[in-house]
C-alpha cells in the first residue's frame, strides 16, 4: 500500500500556470457596459510608475497591487489601470470626474 497524499487536492475553479501572465498577474475576459472586456491583476511592480483610477481620479502609487483592463478589440492606448476596489464597484463610480484646468491628465 502506498502512503497517503498529504498534498490539498486543486479546485476545479482553480487556474493553472498557463493562465498566468509573464507580469506575474492573471488575465480574464468580463462584461461590461456591452462589450467584453480583458482584466489583468498586477501585483505592483517597483516601475517607479503613477497611475491615475478612472473610477476615482485618485494616483495609484507605484509598488500598489492594481488593475488593468481594456476593450477586447482596443489598443495598447485604451489600457486604464483601476484600483481594485474602484473596478468592482465600476457600475457605481463612472469617469465623469471634473479635473480643474491646471489638474494633471495623467
Amino acid at each position: 500500500m502506498s502512503p497517503r497524499r498529504n498534498r490539498p487536492h486543486k479546485p476545479a475553479h482553480a487556474r493553472d500556470d498557463d493562465e498566468r501572465e509573464p507580469g506575474g498577474g492573471f488575465q480574464d475576459t468580463e462584461p461590461w457596459q456591452g462589450e467584453e472586456w480583458i482584466v489583468r491583476q498586477v501585483a505592483g511592480g517597483a516601475s517607479g510608475k503613477h497611475y491615475r483610477c478612472p473610477g476615482c481620479d485618485q494616483e495609484i502609487p507605484p509598488g500598489v497591487g492594481h488593475v488593468v483592463a481594456w476593450r477586447e478589440h482596443g489598443g495598447v492606448d485604451d489600457r486604464r489601470h483601476w484600483h481594485r476596489a474602484c473596478w468592482n464597484a465600476r457600475d457605481r463610480r463612472t469617469s465623469k470626474v471634473q479635473r480643474s484646468r491646471n489638474a494633471p491628465r495623467y
